[in-house]
């Protein structure tokens, strides 16, 4: 348990539940791109590619078995909110797949250790990682134990977005309907970040990252309906 602690290594695989053969792979996975830069090596992108099929594949079959009389739409909708950079966000953290991150000292600098899409990027690099090494029963163990708290949340289940949830909450509250606005694009053509604001009138009520300019809209819903929640 000791060496756990002081090994963020062996921290992730005593949280997976899983210990790496190849060790290797485990590094790789947590090894950003500006470490790669600075210091040389093979970064997680490659991994993370074949991470974000692997998790599409085993959340497909995961939801097929818990929802058998459920239509495509419904278990597409579904499978989007899991894998969001939220959710990824938030498993990865309690995972702390932030403490042993390999970055660059300016991403260092900058927090990368506690951005969200990091930490959403390095989970699927994670989950590849452990594919690769150990094949499909300990990854499809390791997601069912991870998504299935998810799957318990009344909003993701309730057939209802978050921006649907939004426009409602805010019509009631506020008498108004929120407006989404492009902040920023960030990011290289192949791995683009969308940062959208979210306006209730002039006031900004949440903002959102995510890979689409959609799917961050969903994310500033969700920050502005959980604040109007709170006021309300």
């Amino acid at each position: 348990m000791s060496d756990m602690l002081h090994d963020p290594l062996e921290g992730i695989e005593g949280r997976l539940g899983y210990r790496f053969s190849d060790r290797g792979l485990l590094v790789e996975a947590l090894t950003h791109r500006t470490y790669v830069n600075e210091a040389g090596g093979r970064d997680n992108q490659r991994l993370e590619f074949f991470g974000d099929a692997v998790l599409d594949f085993l959340l497909s079959d995961m939801l097929l078995v818990r929802f058998p009389d459920s239509r495509e739409g419904e278990l597409t909708r579904i499978r989007a909110a899991l894998v969001d950079e939220a959710s990824l966000g938030k498993i990865a953290s309690e995972l702390d797949l932030g403490q042993a991150l390999r970055l660059g000292r300016g991403e260092e600098k900058g927090g990368g250790r506690q951005k969200r899409s990091l930490l959403a990027d390095a989970f699927e690099a994670l989950l590849a990682a452990l594919y690769l090494d150990g094949g499909l029963d300990p990854a499809r163990r390791v997601v069912e134990a991870l998504f299935a708290p998810l799957l318990s949340s009344r909003d993701l289940l309730s057939g209802r977005d978050a921006k649907t949830e939004l426009q409602e909450t805010a019509r009631l509250f506020k008498g108004e309907l929120p407006r989404y606005q492009l902040k920023q694009v960030t990011g290289p053509d192949h791995d683009k970040r969308f940062t959208v604001e979210v306006y209730l009138g002039e006031e900004l009520m949440g903002e959102g990252v995510g890979r689409t300019k959609k799917e961050a809209e969903q994310d500033a819903a969700r920050a502005a309906f959980l604040l109007l929640k709170g006021e309300g």
